[in-house]
């Protein structure tokens, strides 16, 4: 499924639909190029689930969670550009951070991928003429859940 992203308020709202069916296990799978839009929609989603304030990149710490009550369910955001191997993500303990709550992975590739798991949805952003294209692969368990 495509879905343009025009501009901001697009991608927010896109944000909005997958925090509401969002639940513990589920991977949100963000690739795409330099400056295509992952971190704007992990950032929407993180609000949709009622962050309030910063949403710091985790280009740097790779890892950064989010717990009740300051979101809806536990969350694990993570930015996997800097790995060079998929086995970091195993040393960094992701299993563990992800025990019972959901991720949003940037640059999935770098650690191996998640598009084999049930609860992956697969968003690849890319630029278009009118702002972003949201390519969106619902693994099974997405399968009917987004609206």
């Amino acid at each position: 499924m495509k879905i343009e992203l025009p501009d901001l308020a697009a991608t927010s709202a896109l944000g909005e639909r997958i925090a509401a069916v969002l639940q513990a296990g589920d991977v949100v799978a963000l690739s795409g190029g330099l400056g295509a839009g992952k971190t704007t929609l992990a950032r929407a989603i993180i609000a949709a689930l009622g962050h309030r304030g910063e949403v710091p990149s985790p280009s740097f710490a790779i890892i950064e969670t989010y717990d009740p009550p300051t979101v809806s369910l536990p969350l694990v955001h993570a930015d996997f550009y800097r790995l060079t191997r998929p086995q970091e993500a195993e040393e960094l303990g992701l299993d563990d951070y992800r025990e019972g709550a959901a991720l949003i992975a940037e640059w999935p590739e770098q650690a191996g991928g998640f598009g084999h798991e049930a609860g992956c949805l697969s968003i690849r952003l890319e630029t278009a003429e009118t702002g972003r294209i949201a390519i969106v692969e619902p693994g099974v368990d997405w399968l009917g859940r987004l609206p």
